[in-house]
């Protein structure tokens, strides 16, 4: 089983949301404190509380640091380190590996895309906003919590912009933040028009250095929310950050990419051609539907089911191998059977069999096609003489 999080992102994100949000799904303030406390760290508290952003109890989780004898919260403290301190610090902690690993992780995204917008390289970065001892207890501290709740999977709803100006260390920028923006490449988004900034640089940091797929909450069996709340007030929407805890059995459930394209003027040839280059390619299958087109054209309807991550490379192949113009997408949940491979012996010769089991119980059983036609041109039996023969020695009973 997959403990899953699903951080539902409907107002945006930040390190401090993130954070309130798994504290208010059950994570324990003291055992953060302690687990904070291996870092080589020292000049601030934490602190979380109870808030209400518009009718809603949310958390709130601050980080307190202690500077020239005044506490400054949140976003005020403007040590420069580079990439190389923070790691430092994070690499000779007591932590976790997993920690470690995560928080690392999320900082060279950081550096990575603030070398991007300012033109310098990585190592020449000094963080202003993200470099303090507040946005640094924010990153480990999520890697800390998602370790506590024994988190194997994140999944992430869209990143969410706000419009305006936001005033950083180098003046007024544009929203999102240009080093948000440079972060969200590649990853679904959604401007939304509400005045103000909804996720910061950090927030999208985290979520996309550490968030398996972006989408809709997947199936699960839900175990807990919480609620983080962010500094600013908002009439639009709540400004807080939900966090949905749950599991989920991947041997019966995942999600599959569906690529479709319509094709008016490729021959038989070139279809067959592309369906077997997409499926060397790593496509979990193909097919072609003959279908009516426009000016009353014949058709095909070229389907691919494949695994999301395969997305780039496929749609490649379907543009360089037929002459369609475009290809729709989608995601679909699959529910699947746990599958496994035995070998049997008919007429003197091993065939593969692939049995599907639903809850351990095997309920079909298909001999692989290959093994069974080999093994009839070469005895002169009939395909579906072979077939039976190996479906009854590899059912049970």
């Amino acid at each position: 089983m997959n403990r899953l999080a699903y951080f539902d992102t409907f107002s945006g994100a930040s390190g401090d949301m993130i954070v309130g949000a798994l504290i208010d799904a059950g994570l324990g303030i003291d055992e953060l404190r302690s687990e904070l406390a291996k870092l080589p760290l020292e000049g601030y508290s934490i602190a979380a509380e109870k808030t209400e952003k518009n009718s809603l109890a949310a958390m709130k989780f601050d980080v307190v640091v202690e500077h020239s004898g005044h506490h400054h919260h949140h976003h005020h403290h403007h040590q420069h380190r580079n990439l190389g301190d923070i790691v430092g610090i994070i690499d000779s902690s007591a932590l976790a590996a997993a920690v470690k690993d995560k928080a690392k992780r999320v900082f060279v995204r950081l550096a990575e895309a603030e070398a991007a917008v300012h033109g310098v390289g990585i190592d020449e970065v000094h963080f202003h906003e993200v470099g303090a001892v507040d946005s640094i207890v924010d990153i480990v501290g999520a890697a800390i919590a998602l370790e506590l709740l024994g988190v194997t999977e994140i999944v992430s709803g869209p990143l969410r912009f706000g419009s305006g100006t936001v005033t950083a260390q180098h003046g007024v920028l544009p929203l999102p933040a240009p080093a948000t923006a440079r972060l969200a490449e590649g990853f679904p988004v959604e401007h939304t028009g509400i005045q103000g900034e909804l996720t910061t640089p950090t927030g999208a940091a985290v979520l996309t250095a550490l968030a398996d797929s972006f989408g809709p909450p997947p199936p699960m069996t839900l175990e807990r929310t919480g609620l983080g709340a962010g500094a600013a007030d908002r009439a639009e929407r709540p400004n807080v950050l939900r966090v949905m805890i749950g599991t989920r059995d991947d041997s019966r459930s995942d999600r599959v990419l569906i690529l479709e394209a319509n094709i008016d003027d490729a021959s038989a040839e070139i279809i067959g051609h592309a369906s077997e280059s997409l499926l060397a390619a790593g496509a979990l299958d193909v097919f072609a539907v003959p279908i009516q087109m426009k000016k009353s054209r014949p058709g095909t309807l070229l389907s691919v089911i494949a695994r999301p991550e395969d997305r780039a490379a496929l749609e490649d192949i379907v543009f360089r191998e037929t002459t369609t113009f475009g290809v729709r997408r989608r995601e679909e949940p699959r529910t699947k059977l746990e599958r496994r491979s035995v070998e049997v012996e008919v007429r003197g010769t091993k065939v593969r069999v692939k049995l599907g089991l639903l809850d351990g119980e095997v309920v079909t059983v298909a001999p692989e096609y290959d093994d069974c036609a080999r093994l009839a041109r070469e005895t002169g039996a009939p395909l579906r003489q072979i077939y039976a023969a190996a479906r009854a020695a590899a059912s049970p009973g």
